[in-house]
């Protein structure tokens, strides 16, 4: 769940200058399986593009570890976000045949389209959601952990992501952003962005087995299952990811002998041999930076390897000297990455089956290294130096979780009391539910048993299969109370860069009796004002004079909420033989008496 998002993060980029020697097919395998064997991968296929010709490509270890069914060149793998430069290439053939212009605003062709502010629904164009410049960040949990399969109406819950930064200020990664990409075109050809993908890509590059979604995907017999590395011990097998409505930032399933056909036409000017796929003025215009990622140099060990920064969905840096163009991808148990150097005509396509990778990097840059007669870097000690710290960081956190845990400590509230509906509107809804004496929360594809830690603080732990397992989710569930001392709001930290998200918390309604609601109608008078209770469409109404009628849910037998009114609720009860409805809100509690 949360934990799929800390992943490697290696910026490492590699460039190099063309060999006209053959290529040492014995010394790079045996490279490959040796970076295999050091980031304990299941399997992984690789291509390499010469010009036009793919000089290289085959598979290493398993598709399927439980079955020993070998990986090769025409394995389908999920790519990820490599998928972008796909639904940004469409952009460019729309700007060739529709007119559309990349510094136009996005809402010209989706009106309904609304961001958080007015500065943002005015100044952002298309260019800026292209090279993730808008301010906004990732708010990736909305589309994650909150699925929908209609995009239009995914796309409506960017009005509530609140930006951390200005436009243009700072690269920050968007997946929405290229949500909103894929409408565009559907908008302006009238045509799915999945149709648009085969009719303008699958089909002219005879990418037959490719697809986009996994219920394609697992129509086909050659695909590969997906893994995760736990604790960088023991790699077990996990479930495909169908990211649903999102699927313009990274559906795309293929092979690598598909993908290679896709490295060609960047190395020839969007020729497939004859076929014109991409307009040659967008290939020569979408290899240039765009925005400035993080620092001028990423890796103090490789000064030459500097200007990182982004393109049309393609990152763009200087590697040892040359000019390279590059883009990952990270999805449950699948990692990619697909990069060409545009002078030199080399393109390498690296697909496996490892959550959170480092392989498709290493290789990479192996390749590069070997391919291009470079001076090589030994990437298996570069990779064990790196990821010593990481699993010191592991240790580390846990550690200081287990410093931070308040002891002897009692939730503020019987743990029903915590059950109910949590929204917000830039993300979803998912419900808490009392079962076995446990609290336990219900997003759309996750179940996460809460387990408690102190005060009002639960710690979520992913359940696998039937059982709830070690690994914990990213973030704690910090219930807040309001000013009646009930449990109003869930806090989750599942944004880095602003303060936690809060889902605000509805009560479970449950059923009442019609008898039971009849005996609550009627009129109550409170300091000589008249209340009136009703029922209308099977609701009870609650009238007060100068103010609209309420609704009172029920969130118990005699216990109602009112809606639309947080802190708010009416409490039936039976003093001295008389009904009374005693009415608690945040400046008091009063009593009006049933006449």
């Amino acid at each position: 769940m949360f934990r799929k998002y800390f992943s490697l993060l290696f910026l490492f980029i590699s460039i190099s200058i063309f060999s006209q020697t053959k290529l040492n097919e014995k010394n790079l395998d045996k490279q490959l399986l040796k970076l295999q064997e050091t980031t304990q991968t299941v399997g992984f296929s690789v291509a390499i593009v010469k010009d036009n010709q793919v000089i290289y490509s085959k598979g290493f270890g398993y598709r399927d570890a439980e079955q020993k069914l070998k990986a090769n060149e025409n394995t389908l793998y999920p790519i990820g976000s490599t998928s972008k430069a796909f639904t940004t290439a469409l952009l460019g053939i729309m700007e060739e045949e529709k007119g559309l212009k990349f510094t136009d605003s996005p809402i010209k062709y989706l009106p309904e389209l609304k961001f958080y502010n007015d500065e943002l629904n005015n100044k952002i164009t298309i260019l800026d959601m292209i090279s993730h410049r808008t301010g906004l960040p990732r708010h990736d949990f909305s589309w994650y952990l909150f699925p929908i399969e209609n995009k239009d109406s995914l796309l409506s819950r960017v009005k509530y992501h609140e930006p951390f930064t200005g436009i243009r200020e700072k690269w920050h990664y968007n997946n929405f952003m290229y949500l909103a990409q894929g409408l565009i075109t559907e908008k302006l050809t009238g045509k799915s962005w999945e149709d648009n993908i085969r009719e303008r890509f699958f089909k002219p590059l005879n990418m037959s087995t490719s697809n986009l979604s996994i219920e394609e995907l697992k129509k086909q017999s050659n695909i590969s299952k997906g893994y995760s590395l736990e604790n960088f011990e023991t790699n077990e097998a996990i479930p495909y990811y169908d990211i649903a409505a999102i699927s313009p930032a990274g559906s795309i399933n293929s092979s690598v002998k598909e993908m290679a056909n896709w490295l060609k036409i960047w190395l020839n000017e969007g020729k497939l041999n004859e076929v014109q796929v991409l307009p040659k003025r967008y290939v020569e215009k979408a290899i240039n930076p765009l925005m400035l990622v993080g620092n001028g140099i990423a890796d103090k060990q490789f000064p030459n390897q500097h200007l990182n920064s982004y393109g049309y969905a393609w990152f763009v840096s200087s590697y040892k000297g040359h000019y390279r163009v590059e883009h990952g991808g990270n999805i449950d148990g699948f990692s990619a990455n697909v990069s060409f150097f545009p002078t030199d005509k080399i393109g390498i396509v690296v697909l496996t089956n490892q959550d959170g990778s480092a392989l498709p990097t290493l290789v990479r840059n192996a390749i590069s290294d070997e391919v291009l007669n470079l001076e090589k870097t030994d990437w298996v000690a570069y990779y064990d130096k790196l990821i010593a710290p990481l699993k010191k960081q592991i240790k580390d956190k846990k550690e200081k979780e287990a410093e931070s845990k308040v002891n002897y400590t009692t939730p503020t509230h019987n743990i029903t009391e915590y059950t109910g509906k949590y929204n917000h509107k830039g993300y979803g809804t998912f419900q808490i539910e009392v079962k076995n004496d446990s609290l336990w929360a219900n997003f759309t594809r996750e179940k996460v048993y809460l387990k408690h830690t102190h005060y009002d603080v639960f710690k979520g732990f992913a359940l696998k299969g039937n059982k709830v397992s070690s690994d914990e989710v990213g973030s704690n569930f910090n219930f807040q109370t309001n000013d009646l001392g009930d449990i109003e709001s869930v806090k989750l930290n599942i944004e880095t860069t602003l303060d936690p998200i809060i889902f605000k918390r509805s009560p479970l309604e449950v059923a009442v009796s019609t008898e039971k609601l009849n005996k609550y109608v009627g009129s109550y008078l409170l300091s000589g004002v008249e209340l009136k209770i009703s029922i209308k469409k099977d609701n009870l109404k609650l009238f007060v004079p100068g103010q609209p009628e309420y609704t009172l849910i029920p969130i118990k037998e005699n216990e109602f909420s009112i809606k639309g009114l947080s802190g708010y609720k009416a409490v039936f009860e039976e003093k001295d033989n008389k009904l009374n409805v005693v009415l608690h809100q945040p400046n008091g509690v009063f009593t009006a008496v049933k006449q």
